[in-house]
């Protein structure tokens, strides 16, 4: 004679059953939940995640991030039918992988990387740089020494208006007019 199984588990648990088993803290519950839904969500979710998140994001992946999360707030979940948590698990999976197509959606393509402009200056920028600073080095020499002083003072060693006032022995505000009116003849000798 086969022994009976006990009164409290049914041979073929419910949904409903193993929900509540498993809100008690039923690990066996838990695990049965994930044996029972894993299967049909890995097949409905194959293909589904963008190709260019897939070596970051597996499928496997974010299935067991949307159980495991999901499964951890048993708590909240109220069944309101039949199938409610393959409902409640698929709507999970969709809301996961919408995530990663948007989260692909903002990463660039290597393709879009690759037609990027590059961050070093182009021939031209150089020439335009070159010839401005053989420009820019003729009409300081023209200058005066103090305004040459002024002008070195500030844009190469980037003094304030106070320093460049210790500097001459005058206060800022003089200081900020004396260099307005040296960078004034410094680009006019630029101009010319």
């Amino acid at each position: 004679m086969r022994p009976r199984r006990p009164a409290t588990i049914p041979p073929v648990p419910t949904t409903s059953w193993l929900l509540a088993e498993a809100r008690r803290g039923h690990v066996g519950a838990l695990e049965r939940l994930v044996i029972r839904y894993l299967p049909r969500l890995r097949r409905w979710a194959r293909g589904r995640l963008p190709r260019r998140t897939r070596s970051s994001a597996d499928t496997s992946d974010v299935l067991q991030d949307v159980i495991v999360h999901t499964l951890s707030r048993l708590d909240v979940f109220q069944p309101r039918g039949r199938r409610a948590l393959a409902a409640y698990l698929k709507a999970a999976v969709r809301n996961r992988i919408a995530d990663e197509h948007r989260r692909a959606a903002r990463w660039p393509t290597s393709e879009a990387v690759d037609a990027l402009p590059s961050a070093a200056p182009s021939p031209y920028q150089r020439a335009v740089d070159a010839e401005t600073e053989r420009r820019y080095r003729a009409a300081l020499a023209r200058l005066t020494r103090r305004d040459r002083e002024l002008v070195v003072a500030h844009l190469e060693l980037d003094y304030s208006h106070a320093q460049l006032g210790c500097m001459i022995g005058r206060s800022p505000n003089t200081a900020r007019m004396a260099l307005c009116r040296a960078i004034s003849r410094l680009a006019e000798h630029m101009r010319a």
